[in-house]
C-alpha cells in the first residue's frame, strides 16, 4: 500500500510562498480521499472506479497509483478518514466544560447536523461492512473507544452510577444503534418535514438519556 502517507502540519505562509513538495503530495492525496467520498457517497463503492475519482480529483488516472496500489487500498482508508472527520466536527462543536446529560445532548445534536450536511456519510458506512469490512471494523472501534472513554469519566465523576462495565459496553451499543436508525428516519433525505422530525428525535433522546442513565 502507498495510502501511508505524512500528515503535514498547516502552517500560515506568506502567498508568495510555494508549498512544497510534500505539501503537494499530501494535497493531491487529500484530494483523492475527498473526491472518492464524494463518489462514494453518492454511487456507492461498486460504482466508484477509479477514472471517476481521478477525474473528480483533476489530476491523471496515473497519477492514482501513486497514491495507491489498488482501489481496494483506498476504500481501505476511506471510511476511518471520513469518521474522523465527523469526530472532529462533533469535538469541535460541544463545550468540553459540559457534563453529564448535557454532553451526550451536544454530542448527539453535533452527530445530526453533521449528518444533515453529509449526507453521503451513512452510505460510504453501511456498504463498507461488504466492500472494506478491516474500514468498517477499525471505524466501530474507534467510535467504542470514545464512548467508552466518555462513560468511564462520567463514571469518575459520579454521573453515572449503578452500571457494571459490561452494561456500559451494551449502553455504547445502544447509543451506536440510536444514531444509525435516528440517521435513516429523520436525517436522510433532508427537507424540512425531516428536520421537524429530527429535532422531536433529539428531544426524545434527550429524555430519555437524561431520565436513565444520567438520572442517578
Amino acid at each position: 500500500m502507498r495510502c501511508s502517507l505524512p500528515v503535514v502540519a498547516r502552517r500560515p505562509k506568506k502567498s508568495t510562498q510555494r508549498p512544497t513538495r510534500v505539501e503537494k503530495t499530501q494535497d493531491t492525496y487529500d484530494r483523492l480521499l475527498a473526491a472518492a467520498e464524494s463518489v462514494v457517497g453518492q454511487e456507492g463503492y461498486a460504482a466508484a472506479s477509479i477514472s471517476k475519482i481521478a477525474a473528480k480529483t483533476g489530476v491523471a488516472q496515473g497519477t492514482f497509483y501513486n497514491y495507491f496500489e489498488t482501489r481496494q487500498d483506498l476504500f481501505d482508508v476511506l471510511l476511518p478518514h471520513v469518521g474522523q472527520k465527523m469526530l472532529d466536527y462533533i469535538s469541535s462543536a460541544i463545550d468540553h466544560h459540559s457534563a453529564g446529560s448535557a454532553r451526550e445532548e451536544a454530542r448527539f445534536q453535533a452527530f445530526c447536523d453533521y449528518l444533515s450536511d453529509n449526507s453521503g456519510f451513512y452510505r460510504i458506512l453501511y456498504e463498507a461492512e461488504v466492500h472494506a469490512p478491516e474500514a468498517h471494523k477499525i471505524h466501530i472501534d474507534r467510535l467504542v473507544a470514545g464512548f467508552r472513554r466518555s462513560l468511564d469519566r462520567s463514571v469518575e465523576r459520579g454521573e453515572i452510577k449503578g452500571y457494571s462495565k459490561e452494561e456500559l459496553e451494551a449502553v455504547i451499543y445502544m447509543f451506536l444503534g440510536a444514531r444509525a436508525y435516528v440517521a435513516m428516519r429523520y436525517i436522510r433525505g433532508g427537507g424540512s418535514k425531516r428536520k421537524a422530525g429530527r429535532d422531536q428525535a433529539i428531544s426524545a433522546y434527550v429524555k430519555l438519556v437524561s431520565g436513565g442513565l444520567f438520572s442517578s
